[in-house]
């Protein structure tokens, strides 16, 4: 959980040059095409709830854009990490969310700053939207020192401010989201958590369930899941229909228990990304040729760090056991055998202690 100041820097000129880049097209377009559309969404089922959130949802062409840019590089990174763990250059796990993209941009979309995630390991995508850049996150995969843990967290653990992973368990991060909840609380900062799991670490319980391949539906939902946690009504459990296109993992082909024609059907007729930019286009929002520019200056981006994360370095050895604690009261830590110590240090703070 812990990253160096030069990391932090890197991510911050990044958004803003991705600010300035947005900022730039939005200048050179604002006056001949639309600025905001409102667009229905499917209804939501209810459970326990006397009213739900709305199925008209508003979005202007800068939270559009900015959007459909996000699920684009989501999209960009898990296919990347697909091919590096064939070349056997990502080791260990690796769990993509190829198809998911809407439930992470359209929850994210809703979060307010004081608002905290945590989730289980398909953790790729949530690490970049809360705040890591790209190479942060592919460094990361790669096991280099330009990760966002340093190489230190792999595919299953990453963490960033308000983040909390990369959980590696099935179904532990949901106590962990309550207590960063109960600790909103008790320090008053007015923040929710969403605790998120997959439908593989519970059987049923939902309240109200969602399209999660309509990223206007998961914002609205969320917003809709905010407001009812924050007006005092107790916690609320939201269920997202998605489709994930990969198997498990890696090492699951995904085709034992679906046939490769029901996916290819959902991928041309339910895609997250496809339909979020029909809408954009259909709406005058931009034009096909504008989003396909910045599809390639995605592509280029992705791929510039997908590059640097194969040519980046390793930690050193003396880093295996540095940053474990944030107040180390001993200067050693327990190696192999009890009577193997070794050093304890400090590189930099901790991402989440502010």
């Amino acid at each position: 959980m812990f990253s160096s100041t030069l990391s932090a820097l890197r991510r911050q000129a990044t958004q803003r040059n991705v600010n300035k880049a947005l900022s730039s097209w939005f200048s050179s377009s604002r006056n001949t095409y639309a600025t905001e559309a409102t667009f229905e969404t499917k209804p939501f089922r209810l459970h326990k709830l006397d009213e739900g959130p709305s199925t008209s949802a508003t979005v202007n062409k800068e939270d559009a854009i900015r959007m459909y840019r996000e699920m684009q590089i989501i999209r960009r990174m898990e296919t990347a990490a697909g091919n590096l763990y064939k070349e056997k250059i990502i080791r260990g796990f690796c769990h993509l969310s190829s198809g998911q993209e809407a439930c992470a941009v359209g929850m994210k979309a809703a979060m307010r700053p004081q608002d905290a995630i945590i989730t289980a390991y398909r953790a790729h995508g949530w690490t970049y939207l809360m705040g890591v850049d790209v190479l942060g996150v592919m460094s990361e995969l790669t096991g280099r020192h330009s990760g966002c843990a340093r190489g230190k967290g792999g595919s299953m653990h990453m963490y960033s401010h308000n983040f909390y992973g990369g959980n590696g368990i099935v179904g532990a991060q949901i106590p962990l989201g309550a207590g960063i909840a109960f600790a909103a609380k008790y320090l008053g900062t007015g923040g929710v958590c969403l605790a998120l799991y997959g439908d593989g670490a519970a059987n049923q319980g939902q309240v109200f369930e969602v399209d999660g391949m309509d990223v206007l539906a998961v914002r609205q939902a969320t917003e809709f899941a905010i407001n009812h946690c924050t007006s005092g009504k107790g916690p609320i459990v939201m269920e997202a229909f998605t489709y994930r296109y990969s198997g498990h993992s890696m090492s699951d082909p995904g085709t034992s228990y679906r046939t490769r024609e029901e996916v290819q059907e959902v991928r041309q007729t339910r895609d997250p990304i496809t339909s979020f930019r029909e809408r954009i286009v259909s709406s005058g929002m931009a034009t096909p040729d504008e989003l396909k520019k910045l599809e390639q200056e995605i592509r280029r981006e992705v791929d510039e760090a997908t590059k640097r994360s194969k040519q980046d370095a390793e930690i050193g050895m003396d880093e295996l056991t540095a940053d474990v604690y944030s107040n180390p009261l001993e200067d050693k830590i327990r190696g192999i055998a009890p009577w193997e110590q070794l050093p304890h240090k400090r590189l930099g703070p901790a991402v989440n202690l502010k």
